[in-house]
């Protein structure tokens, strides 16, 4: 198999979670405190992964400052798309509850928390790919990591899409889109950066590094403390000892 198909089945595996927590939510009813101790755990696991994956990798590669540099930029720019989403009603678009404006409160809301979900879901795919870069294999550790963080964030915000009246052609139109999005954000990673100079694969994967911890604790670990409270901390670890585990084996 060529590995830039191989990239894109790994990215689209990852954003095949978010389907899979999207149809537990459209099928049953999650109780709240479920879902939040589910995110909890993924936040966990791919703050694991930031530290433990990406940014050792990154400095490893390309050495300290344009891994610095990657990761600020990374959570810099996700910052501001997501202020500037934020203002078009995609501010909550992982919880559960009935944050989520509905087309009627406010409207292109639906469309904003689409390309909000896409803005969340694509650092972690381009991780994927160039993770392939060099003839190596992908790493198990960043990919269980993406697929445990995605099966809650999809679960979540999809409960909160269905609440708010979305219908199961937009909740899953989103998260098939996404999970094809994913896909193609793996491929393109390997394939665009494939002999690039190592200074910029450790950027690009510092940059995603600073997106995704920028996405959790902007929007990840609200969602789980509203409703695990004083428990969030310790779920958040147990996500995190995991991660690391399988990173060690």
């Amino acid at each position: 198999m060529p590995t830039w198909l191989e990239a894109g089945l790994w990215g689209l595996l990852g954003g095949g979670a978010l389907v899979i927590g999207a149809l537990i939510a459209w099928i049953t009813t999650v109780p709240p405190k479920v879902v939040a101790s589910v995110m909890a755990f993924g936040s966990g696991v791919l703050i694991s992964a930031v530290a433990f994956d990406l940014m050792e990798e990154a400095v490893h590669i390309g050495g300290l400052l344009p891994t610095a540099l990657g990761f600020l930029g990374g959570a810099i720019v996700y910052l501001a798309a997501n202020l500037v989403l934020a203002r078009r009603g995609a501010r909550h678009r992982k919880r559960s509850g009935e944050q989520q404006p509905s087309e009627q409160e406010q409207s292109g809301s639906g469309a904003a928390i689409a390309i909000g979900a896409l803005l969340d879901g694509v650092p972690e795919s381009v991780v994927l790919g160039v993770s392939l870069l060099g003839g190596g294999s992908v790493s198990l550790s960043v990919l269980a990591a993406v697929f445990i963080s995605n099966v809650p964030e999809g679960l979540s915000s999809a409960a909160g899409m269905k609440h708010n009246g979305r219908s199961a052609r937009y909740v899953f139109g989103v998260w098939g889109g996404i999970a094809v999005a994913s896909g193609v954000a793996a491929l393109l990673g390997y394939v665009l950066l494939g002999g690039a100079p190592p200074q910029v694969e450790a950027v690009i994967t510092a940059v995603a590094a600073g997106a995704i911890l920028t996405m959790i604790a902007d929007t990840m670990i609200p969602e789980a403390f509203e409703n695990t409270h004083a428990w969030t901390g310790l779920i958040t670890t147990v996500g995190f000892l995991t991660a690391f585990a399988i990173s060690l084996a």
